[in-house]
């Protein structure tokens, strides 16, 4: 009997170690993140991670290798998007409309990480929308359809409403992580992007125990 018990309470410390995100306690609202009031828009039926970002940010570009790999292992109701943000900055304003023009072409998954990388490492300037379509033909695109995604109606109303998000959501810097247009996790409080999602993590299944008991 001691043997069984001895057994059972080795595998209660398991599942305990096994359910928490890493933290001696549970997070708390006000240290470790802001709530956002009222809540920004939801996809019905998913929990919804938004990460606020530039590619002009080298913060940004040192976090988005882990969010990627974070991103690639998503259970089915979560799901990631990426809001490319300018806070009023023109050079911001055109790589946010990359990263649209990106996405309107089914081109983001591949390119995306070749935007940070030209920027900080390769140190390719991108200080007009020419210098943008040459870039996009460097990496196999066509130019003229790029540059006509580029300068699109379609284009500028997402930077607008990511711009709009961010201003809701309060964002006062980047790279910023709201989970389920609630939370916006204070990155400060963390030790490192490793610990950062973690704290998605947390607050993602704490959404999700929200809405099977609603």
């Amino acid at each position: 009997m001691t043997k069984l018990i001895r057994l059972l309470a080795s595998l209660f410390a398991v599942a305990l170690v096994t359910a928490t995100p890493g933290f001696a306690a549970d997070l708390e609202a006000g240290r470790d993140y802001t709530l956002i009031d009222p809540p920004l828009y939801t996809p019905k039926g998913k929990i919804e991670v938004i990460e606020f970002f530039s590619y002009a940010c080298p913060h940004c570009n040192e976090f988005h290798p882990a969010l990627d790999a974070w991103a690639a292992k998503l259970p089915k109701d979560v799901v990631l998007r990426r809001a490319p943000i300018t806070f009023r900055r023109p050079p911001w304003e055109r790589l946010s409309r990359i990263y649209f023009a990106l996405e309107a072409m089914g081109q983001v998954d591949r390119l995306n990480s070749a935007v940070f990388k030209s920027l900080h490492e390769e140190r390719f300037v991108i200080n007009s929308d020419e210098a943008a379509i040459d870039w996009a033909v460097k990496h196999g695109l066509d130019g003229k359809k790029f540059g006509d995604m580029l300068t699109s109606f379609s284009v500028q109303s997402k930077v607008q409403q990511a711009d709009q998000e961010s201003a809701s959501a309060k964002i006062q810097g980047v790279p910023a992580l709201v989970v389920d247009g609630r939370w916006l996790i204070n990155n400060q409080a963390a030790s490192g992007n490793a610990d950062l999602l973690k704290r998605v993590d947390f607050l993602v299944a704490k959404a999700r125990k929200e809405k099977k008991f609603k």
